[in-house]
């Protein structure tokens, strides 16, 4: 018996050290690739998507990395100078993911190329701020880079490794997380352990170890309720920041899972709260039972500076559309089985719908 804890535990420690666990594993890229190349005689769902990246990934051949010393985004109203460049910088993560990703399903090295020269671009120009709201719109660099990672020359890893280890330490040590800010225990701490998680497992490296469980747990217990609301869902009054909440628990949720077996999907709090319950919430509203007028009672003016501001989405009494918590149902469908048939139902109107995140929860099994 002891022989075979030992060998679980030597099995764990081989996951975290050498697994791509953030992205995907060299038999998960193996498989999503056949899955892509699986009925040539007419174009498959899977290469449809892929032809998305494959697009992306060929423009950016031909485009220069544009980073930003500070990502400014959060707090500042749509169409101030300061976050249209920002949001205009940070689009580079989604081309880093599209070049990586070609790499890796095909060997072309030339997007490896070109993906570490976006990265290297990053590296040298962007400041670690601790803000998370900003830097959660770099998880698409980050995962591009676990894709590519082990194919980077080891001087330009040490780069790359220092600066995105410089953000996870700028996240630990956060003034938003520090006790007494309504920030230490709402969505921004969520995506605040999301970023901090994926980057350490992206490094291999157990710096984080302690810090990632006591950080993740605390968390479920102060954020989420036992009725399936979340602390965000209650003071906004709007299922787009319980989604907000939730989407950044799930992802880091889902890389702890594959690198070291630990669910906290289904894990209960001191109180009896789970992300599942969080989730499960959800499903009334997602399948037309019942409905709710977004914003109403939020008690954060900044929601209302943005009605006012006439972006899409704020206006009080909107009503939630199920699309926009598909994405959240994506990833719970990594943990439960269940949920696929919600996405379907709420997706009815569209029976060929197909999402990216659908293909990779199909080559990554729980």
């Amino acid at each position: 018996m002891k022989k075979t804890i030992l060998l679980i535990s030597l099995f764990g420690l081989y996951l975290h050290s050498h697994a791509q666990v953030v992205s995907m594993t060299k038999s998960e890229i193996k498989a999503l690739r056949n899955d892509i190349d699986t009925n040539n005689s007419s174009t498959s769902t899977y290469k449809k998507i892929y032809l998305q990246f494959l697009a992306t990934a060929q423009k950016a051949l031909a485009e220069d990395p544009n980073p930003i010393a500070e990502i400014q985004s959060q707090g500042l109203l749509e169409g101030n100078p300061a976050k249209t460049a920002s949001l205009k910088a940070v689009d580079d993560a989604r081309k880093v993911y599209a070049l990586a990703l070609v790499y890796r399903l095909y060997g072309d090295k030339i997007y490896l190329d070109k993906a570490t020269a976006f990265l290297l671009a990053w590296s040298n120009v962007n400041k670690a701020s601790g803000d998370p709201i900003n830097e959660t719109k770099l998880e698409d660099m980050i995962t591009g880079y676990d894709l590519v990672r082990s194919e980077v020359s080891s001087t330009n890893r040490k780069t790359i490794d220092n600066w995105m280890e410089s953000i996870a330490d700028a996240e630990v040590n956060s003034a938003s997380a520090k006790p007494g800010r309504g920030t230490a225990i709402n969505n921004w701490n969520s995506h605040r352990i999301k970023i901090f998680t994926l980057i350490a497992y992206t490094l291999h490296t157990r710096k984080y170890d302690d810090v990632i469980r006591t950080e993740l747990e605390k968390q479920l217990a102060i954020n989420l309720n036992t009725d399936g609301t979340t602390l965000d869902f209650v003071e906004r009054d709007a299922f787009h920041y319980h989604t907000y909440d939730l989407e950044p628990l799930l992802t880091a949720c889902i890389t702890i899972y594959r690198a070291t077996g630990k669910n906290y999907f289904d894990y209960q709090t001191p109180n009896g709260a789970s992300l599942k319950k969080c989730v499960d919430f959800m499903v009334p509203y997602m399948t037309g039972e019942k409905t709710h007028g977004e914003f109403v009672n939020s008690t954060v003016p900044f929601d209302k500076q943005r009605a006012k501001n006439h972006e899409k989405g704020y206006d009080a009494g909107i009503l939630f559309k199920p699309e926009s918590g598909l994405y959240t149902f994506l990833l719970a469908a990594y943990f439960d089985p269940a949920y696929p048939a919600i996405i379907k139902q709420t997706t009815k109107n569209d029976p060929a719908y197909f999402t990216w995140q659908l293909a990779l929860n199909n080559v990554k099994k729980k």
